[in-house]
This record gives structure tokens, C-alpha cells and sequence, in this order.
């Protein structure tokens, strides 16, 4: 019953990100949907980047395009592929950008998410009369 009630409360949150419900909600999820296109555009430019850095390097697990993206969105979520690691130079410095902005976007995420609860209580202060 506890865990029913706490995935309804965390549905119930969800849903005011995606419909605005207040200005707070609002600025959420446009920095949200902002990290992520950004995500998604940096990923498929280094994608390509890793797919011609890397495709002739002799014992290169990237083959093709497909190999390429796999390698890059794994390095991005995990620091980490199943892949070999990049053995061109431009691959290796493209796999070092890459972690920096992994952990640049993973850092701003933390903080995006602290402003909204910290707006979020603000807002509920003022609600209850307590400014």
C-alpha cells in the first residue's frame, strides 16, 4: 500500500513537470528538455567524429556508423563501453570530451534539480502564508 501511494505521488509529480503546473514546473522542464537535445546533438556529432577517427584503426571495435553512436551514448551514460577504447589519437581526445561533458551534464543535472526544490519549497512557504 506504502509503495502504491508513493509511485501515485511520484506520477502526480511527473505529470506537473510535463504539464507546467507552475512556473517552477515550467522552468524544470525546459532546462531538462534542453540537456537533453543538447545530450542527444553532442552524441550523434561524436558519433560521427569516433566513426571516422576510428573505423581503419587496425583492432577497432567500430565498424560502422551504428558501432560509432553505441560507443559514444555508452560513454556518455557509463564512462564505459563493451567496445575497445579509442586507439587514434583524435578518438582518444574525443573519448576525454566526451567524459568531461558526461560529468559536466550529470553535475548541472544535480543542480537544476536542487534549484527546483529549493523554488518548489519557496513556493510552498508563500502558499501556507509563511513569507
Amino acid at each position: 500500500m506504502m509503495v502504491h501511494r508513493v509511485l501515485r505521488s511520484l506520477a502526480a509529480d511527473v505529470w506537473d513537470v510535463v504539464r507546467a503546473a507552475s512556473p517552477t514546473h515550467l522552468s524544470l522542464r525546459t532546462r531538462l528538455v534542453k540537456a537533453f537535445v543538447l545530450t542527444v546533438i553532442v552524441d550523434v556529432i561524436a558519433g560521427v567524429c569516433i566513426y571516422f577517427a576510428e573505423r581503419h584503426a587496425p583492432t577497432t571495435g567500430v565498424h560502422n556508423f551504428g558501432d560509432a553512436l553505441f560507443w559514444t551514448t555508452a560513454q556518455m551514460t557509463t564512462l564505459s563501453s563493451s567496445l575497445t577504447n579509442p586507439l587514434t589519437g583524435v578518438g582518444k581526445a574525443i573519448s576525454v570530451i566526451i567524459d568531461i561533458y558526461a560529468i559536466t551534464v550529470v553535475s548541472t543535472l544535480a543542480g537544476i534539480f536542487s534549484a527546483f526544490f529549493y523554488h518548489r519549497g519557496e513556493e510552498s512557504e508563500r502558499r501556507d502564508g509563511r513569507d
